[in-house]
């Protein structure tokens, strides 16, 4: 059966602020990704190295993350958004990539302001080595999102085109090109092909929430089924491993790099939620996601601070090391744990969530070779980052400089005037700025 999206984005009133349901998949997702960055690690310190064991590694828990690992769910809400907020602007591409970089890049300068000189200063007051680089190196590992999301939003008005003039033939091919590169990197062994997904996998989640975005995404019955069965079939026969989520020791990961099995999960995540959609967005959590929303770039960026903060005292200074996954004392210790992260994570939210919203400072006149630069110089600096880390050395700074970069080429040139944005004929009227 044939089941069309109730009361899609396209259909917003022009006056409607938000799409919840966009709102509550972002919000649910990031909330989710925090509980588990929180939970998930085992932790244990022998005087000398902090290690670190991933209490999914418990055998059959690895059912779990095919509905934990919610990172394609937020790159089908981040293309829908996208989507919207491209069409209704009524902006051309250049001068909507400079609001969308400025609003993705100025909440990272606090980061690297603190994270640059915090190694160095930490280690003059003697703590451990090994253990603070660990936390370093984590800070900025877990910016890979950031950094495949700059590329979705750098291609989402030239995505929009193809969409427009192709409709699903776009999301076939990457599918396509995501199978094709698994069976590379699986029958020559070579790993780095299969970084390719990257692209092909990601982009295929964010494509589909243009077709939410017009109100076309059809057949949510048959989306959750055929993306569930076809990631079971692949798990089941092929070389992919259960879990969608990273393990330590295991010699295939789902999502480093990513596989045609977590597309498949993908796809079954993005139907399911449509199906769930109508009693979702009746859910009285306005204001919950008004508040949250407008501090989620604040959450990702700082919670796992959050934790590295928490794990030297306890477990590093204090020698608490992580009870057994699923024991009594796991349990019975958690609501603790999870406070204690809550109090620290508290302070730095209220301290950093106004750089959500870059200063009122006017835009420039750049053309599209220059907001592609801008782009690039955002997307090196964050995956130098997501590579490297804040441990000490240059590439903290290189990173810091291609950044601010990045910012510089959004804004006027010496002597020149900031118009206003030049404003296309669009086709399709959306639903407001997500």
């Amino acid at each position: 059966m044939t089941v069309l999206v109730d009361r899609p984005a396209a259909a917003l009133p022009r006056g409607r602020a938000r799409d919840p349901f966009l709102d509550l998949l972002r919000v649910a997702g990031m909330a989710l990704v925090v509980l588990q960055h929180w939970t998930i690690p085992v932790l244990a310190y022998d005087g000398v190295r902090l290690s670190a064991g991933n209490a999914l590694s418990t055998p059959g828990v690895w059912v779990v993350t095919w509905l934990s690992q919610v990172m394609p769910l937020v790159f089908f809400a981040g293309g829908a958004a996208n989507a919207i907020a491209f069409e209704r602007s009524g902006a051309a591409p250049q001068a909507w990539l400079a609001v969308r970089l400025r609003r993705l890049v100025w909440p990272l300068l606090p980061l690297a302001a603190v994270w640059i000189p915090l190694p160095h200063v930490l280690l003059t007051l003697g703590v451990p080595e090994q253990p603070l680089e660990m936390g370093a190196r984590l800070t900025g590992q877990l910016l890979w999102f950031l950094a495949v999301y700059l590329l979705a939003v750098t291609v989402t008005p030239y995505a929009l085109r193809l969409h427009g003039r192709h409709g699903w033939r776009v999301p076939t091919v990457l599918a396509a090109g995501a199978a094709l590169t698994d069976v590379a990197r699986f029958t020559t062994g070579f790993e780095a092909v299969g970084y390719l997904n990257v692209v092909f996998v990601w982009l295929a989640v964010h494509q589909l929430g243009f077709f939410y975005a017009e109100g076309r995404l059809r057949g949510p019955w048959a989306l959750a089924a055929g993306g569930f069965g076809a990631a079971a079939l692949l798990v089941a026969f092929g070389p992919y491993p259960g879990s969608m989520i990273g393990l330590p020791g295991a010699e295939v990961s789902n999502m480093a790099p990513p596989t045609l099995a977590i597309l498949g999960v993908g796809l079954g995540q993005v139907g399911l939620a449509v199906l769930l959609r109508p009693w979702l967005v009746r859910l009285p959590c306005a204001r919950l996601l008004a508040w949250a929303g407008s501090r989620i770039m604040t959450v990702y960026l700082w919670h796992m601070p959050a934790l590295f903060a928490v794990t030297g005292v306890v477990v590093v200074l204090l020698g608490v090391d992580t009870p057994a996954p699923g024991s009594l004392g796991w349990f019975a210790g958690w609501p603790l744990w999870f406070g204690l992260l809550c109090l620290v994570m508290w302070p730095l939210l209220k301290g950093f969530a106004r750089f959500e919203t870059p200063p009122a400072l006017p835009y420039g006149t750049a053309g599209t070779r220059g907001m592609l630069t801008a782009a690039g110089l955002a997307g090196g600096g964050v995956l130098t980052l997501t590579v490297g880390g804040f441990a000490p050395g240059a590439g903290p700074f290189l990173a810091l400089l291609a950044l601010l970069g990045s910012l510089l080429m959004t804004a006027p040139r010496v002597g020149e005037p900031s118009p206003e944005p030049a404003v296309r004929n669009t086709r399709v009227t959306r639903g407001s700025e997500q």
